[in-house]
């Protein structure tokens, strides 16, 4: 049995070198579909600037899918209820305790839901703030004072919140700051140029990051 799990374990590690992403897809009623135009943009800035070689095929993975041991990141996002079953959440810590991250962008309104559901899978980590010299803030960008604020919603403070596994930062929580929609097509928000262009460096960082740790 133990050279069974070593195995499949080995194998996940090789499936991870590859440079994918996927949009992870939650039960609950959220719009775990908001932001089309978002996870696109990113991957063809970072093939274009931090050279990666991301298929810009975006697919999309069901959290409770052994499809998502595929991907070495998943981007979750939504303005609403997010639930996982058990096995959703066994599933998810599997992925995430064998070399994969979770990013989990809010999109406005997904906080209480989210963070309420995270501790059916990882019951004893709480998520802890992210320190602004942390390496996921200085990869491919420096960003000397942390997540960047991309859209007001509630006007306060964006914040980066992690969990960490054995010392490794496995899920990336960023709130208040709303990456994605800086990631969307220009004309969808009409934000300026600068803004959208914070976003997508702050976003090549966590691609960068993700695929080297």
């Amino acid at each position: 049995m133990r050279f069974l799990i070593t195995i499949f374990f080995s194998l996940f590690a090789t499936t991870l070198l590859a440079q994918d992403v996927a949009v992870l897809k939650y039960k609950g009623g959220g719009d775990w579909y908001s932001n089309p135009t978002a996870l696109p943009n990113l991957v063809k800035y970072c093939n274009d600037n931090i050279d990666t070689n991301i298929n810009e095929n975006i697919q999309t993975v069901e959290v409770g899918s052994t499809d998502i041991f595929q991907f070495p990141l998943l981007h979750m996002t939504g303005h609403g209820n997010v639930f996982f079953d058990d096995d959703d959440a066994e599933n998810l810590r599997k992925y995430l305790i064998s070399g994969g991250f979770l990013h989990i962008d809010d999109n406005y309104g997904m906080e209480p839901y989210i963070t309420k559901e995270l501790k059916k899978v990882f019951p004893n980590n709480e998520l802890k703030e992210i320190p602004k010299d942390h390496e996921i803030f200085n990869t491919a960008f420096k960003f000397a004072n942390g997540l960047p604020k991309i859209h007001e919603h509630d006007g306060k403070v964006p914040q980066a919140f992690g969990i960490f596994y054995e010392g490794r930062l496995v899920l990336l929580f960023t709130f208040e700051s709303d990456l994605g929609d800086g990631w969307e097509d220009q004309e969808v928000h009409n934000d300026p140029e600068e803004v959208r262009e914070k976003a997508l460096k702050m976003g090549a960082n966590i691609v960068k990051y993700a695929f080297t740790n």
